[in-house]
């Protein structure tokens, strides 16, 4: 049996074709069905086990399989009918990786190495859901339960050991940390957004994550700050309210679009004034900025605007990189040993193979050898044991050898030969 890997992300495939190769969790079970081993549906007949981990970056169908070739078009078949995509529109786009690779590619990913955001720990919890609705559907058995439950432990042991996950890489989340880092405890810290555009609102939802529950939004349309407010049970307020809002504000997250700064000296010098000393922080990621430079020179007034942030964010990364060797070495060394145990497992499956083919002779010339001697009961036993002992004699050496060369790295040769001679 084999392990066998067919999938598309974001570095193979536009997000068009992931999206409608994407599967949503109903989808996701109902397709899951069909690696049931006892499942009768003719175009995975040679697949014994799967799970399909499908994010927005990546679908992976994994899959153990008897024959990769044959199994691989099962694959893109089923994909093409179950998402309703003609296979000519994605079959470029697809990777395709049988045993070895296979699994050192699901644990580079469950380690953060194959993730659009290097270290980003939302993939292990992806790869957790899809393990687990695989087991629920009975799609997912002995060996996608070990392959899933070591690359688990793999990302785990990736995230604890080394510093691949430390420091945010994302603007919204270095702004976030910094908010933390500067302010403590966001629970008890009042967030104001100016402006309704999608980076603003990341970087909201990033303060969230964090703690912040009080969110107040100011847009020059009303509607749009009544909306975006309402998703965070938050505060809407007008641009003529700004005054009074930058008072009881701790954390200012500016987002705009204006062609103009809208937040100077001049402007916040008596909220400053009217704050009795409290610090303000002050998130600029608009292009062009929002914030006059020249704010900073307030007192307790802490800006940051979007190069500051990136360039701490790209600081960030570079630590993340650095970790990379050591990530790999995890990667390498819980690869090594699940295919050590698959490789076990393959000679244990010999060994009983051979074993019941040399029991069926025996047990035929024994058949025969009876009903040639009239031997009685006494007699036959003595025989049985004899021919028992002397099978067992015969398959010790080569047992314990196959045994041993499984444990060198050599099991899938050494079975392969035993297979051709003698089963």
């Amino acid at each position: 049996m084999k392990i066998l890997l067919v999938g598309l992300n974001h570095k193979t495939a536009p997000v068009e074709i992931r999206e409608r190769l994407s599967f949503s969790a109903a989808t996701l079970r109902s397709a899951l069905t069909h690696f049931d081993a006892n499942h009768t549906n003719a175009h995975l007949e040679h697949i014994r086990e799967g799970v399909i981990l499908s994010t927005c970056n990546r679908l992976e169908v994994y899959a153990l399989v008897h024959n990769p070739e044959i199994a691989t078009q099962a694959i893109i078949d089923f994909l093409s009918q179950s998402r309703e995509i003609a296979p000519e529109q994605f079959v470029d786009y697809l990777y395709v990786y049988n045993t070895e690779e296979a699994v050192h590619h699901l644990m580079q990913v469950a380690a953060g190495l194959d993730s659009m955001v290097l270290g980003e720990p939302q993939i292990l919890g992806q790869i957790t859901t899809a393990y687990e609705a695989a087991l629920a559907q009975r799609a997912a058995g002995t060996v996608m339960s070990k392959l899933f439950m070591a690359a688990i432990h793999a990302g785990k042991r990736a995230r604890t050991e080394t510093g691949i996950s430390v420091n945010a890489s994302s603007i919204s989340s270095v702004a976030a940390g910094l908010a933390v880092e500067l302010l403590g405890d966001l629970s008890r810290q009042q967030v104001l957004l100016i402006g309704a555009g999608e980076m603003g609102a990341i970087a909201v939802r990033a303060l969230i994550k964090r703690g912040a529950t009080d969110i107040v939004v100011a847009n020059r349309t009303f509607k749009n700050a009544e909306q975006l407010a309402k998703a965070w049970d938050g505060k809407a307020i007008t641009f003529q309210e700004l005054p009074d809002a930058l008072i009881s504000a701790d954390i200012v997250i500016t987002s705009t679009g204006a062609p103009h700064t809208i937040l100077n000296r001049r402007l916040l010098r008596p909220t400053t004034e009217a704050r009795n000393g409290r610090p303000l922080f002050i998130i600029d990621i608009a292009v062009p900025r929002d914030v006059d430079p020249d704010v900073s020179e307030l007192p307790n007034v802490y800006l940051h605007d979007i190069d500051d942030l990136q360039s701490q964010a790209e600081q960030n990364v570079r630590e993340r990189e650095s970790e990379i060797p050591m990530v790999e070495a995890i990667v390498q060394e819980e690869s090594a040993k699940f295919t050590e145990w698959l490789s076990s497992l393959s000679a244990v499956a010999t060994i009983s193979a051979l074993r019941k083919r040399a029991e069926i002779l025996r047990q035929n010339e024994l058949e025969r050898l009876f009903n040639r001697l009239d031997l009685n009961e006494h007699d036959q036993e003595l025989v049985k044991t004899m021919s028992h002992r002397l099978i067992n004699k015969i398959l010790h050496e080569p047992t314990i050898r196959l045994k041993k060369e499984t444990s060198n790295g050599n099991g899938a040769i050494y079975t392969s030969v035993v297979r051709e001679l003698f089963l």
